[in-house]
């Protein structure tokens, strides 16, 4: 099958921006604690801002159906990889608290836009089978890119100043947006989409699915790096290190969830998936010792591929030409819980740093019980 699928230019085009996005998202991710806590100096509450600004452009991913009337879908993937890479560049250039708000703000604007578009474009141009090999196949290319820009940023540590690492990825990810951007591998044969908000009571699932997801997600992206660099003093080296690990488990782990969601179906795999989340984010809370946070931190991304799922769902059970204007509202959705929940998480930080991650296993519960709703016919 993916031989077949490697004859789409589609398939090539969104690779190609996945790779840098993904290069500059890891980039941004792997520098920024250090960078906020070693040089700029912020404290919890601030990180905890900081992370909800991160989400507001995700919050307003249902302006991308707008957009559309104006830009071609394809086109405002590449636009989207261009602004992220702004962004990172300029993140090294502003070293202040309300300098990472801004540049925050920029490159999570590009990110965000991509990914809602990045998922429209896939479940439009393959079909239901071809399109969970597809994105288990990109991303698992992401991982391999996140282990090199791992590696990248382990070597180069050594001899660049972090804000001379920002700048760099930033260049370069600019560089390969610039070349998308004359690049045409649409099928014209395609439904039209709708170009307008489409809220539907049929795709309720897949509303509260997505909205359980930012939060859950919300809680380990901003707490779990940030507890491990101020609580178990990991530096930048250990960090890239353990983003490393991770994408190699990705790189193996998305196909063989791609294909376990074809043989056994997104409901199996979603509940496998929160069922393990709970135990981790309990563990996470009463477990104090690095070694074992360590193993946490990476036994987190053996699923971490799943939420594909919810996708899948859509594309199987949703109106193909809603799949645009659906993808836009689930990742605005998505992203509801995620702008409020880091400022409350670093509140409660704060307070009890066991908090959030005791508030992420009764979520995880709760996208447990609803994953049980998900039928396919």
């Amino acid at each position: 099958m993916l031989k077949e699928i490697r004859k789409n230019p589609m398939y090539w085009y969104l690779l190609l921006l996945t790779v840098a996005i993904t290069a500059g998202f890891q980039a941004w991710r792997t520098l920024f604690n250090n960078y906020a806590v070693d040089e700029v100096g912020i404290n919890g509450l601030q990180v905890g801002v900081i992370q909800s600004v991160r989400e507001i452009p995700g919050f307003l991913a249902m302006l991308v159906v707008y957009l559309l009337l104006i830009i071609k879908e394809h086109k405002l993937a590449a636009v989207g990889t261009l602004v992220l890479g702004i962004g990172v560049a300029t993140t090294g250039i502003f070293p202040s608290f309300l300098g990472l708000v801004f540049t925050t703000l920029i490159m999570s604007l590009g990110f965000h836009y991509y990914e809602t578009v990045n998922q429209s474009l896939t479940l439009q141009h393959f079909s239901l089978q071809q399109a969970p090999i597809v994105i288990g196949s990109i991303k698992s290319y992401g991982a391999l890119t996140n282990i090199c820009v791992g590696g990248i940023i382990w070597l180069l540590s050594k001899y660049f100043g972090l804000s001379e690492l920002f700048i760099g990825f930033g260049i370069v990810v600019m560089l390969a947006a610039s070349f998308a951007l004359t690049r045409k591998p649409i099928k014209k044969e395609l439904p039209a989409q709708q170009k307008k908000m489409v809220f539907k009571k049929k795709y309720w699932l897949f509303y509260v699915l997505n909205f359980l997801s930012g939060a859950r997600k919300q809680i380990f992206v901003v707490f779990a790096v940030f507890m491990l660099v101020e609580k178990y003093q990991f530096k930048i080296e250990g960090v890239a290190m353990l983003f490393v690990a991770n994408n190699i488990i990705n790189y193996f782990m998305a196909p063989v969830i791609a294909k376990g969601i074809n043989r056994f179906g997104e409901r199996v795999i979603l509940s496998v998936e929160y069922i393990f989340l709970i135990l981790i984010f309990l563990s996470y809370a009463f477990i104090e010792d690095r070694i074992t946070m360590i193993v946490l931190y990476i036994s987190n991304h053996i699923f971490f591929s799943a939420s594909m799922a919810i996708n899948t769902y859509f594309q199987k059970t949703g109106d193909r030409e809603d799949i645009a204007p659906s993808m836009a509202v689930g990742f605005t959705i998505n992203h509801i819980s995620a702008v409020v929940i880091p400022v409350i998480g670093g509140a409660l930080w704060m307070l009890n740093w066991r908090i959030p991650f005791i508030a992420g296993a009764v979520i995880a519960v709760f996208s447990l019980y609803f994953a049980q709703k998900v039928k396919v016919d």
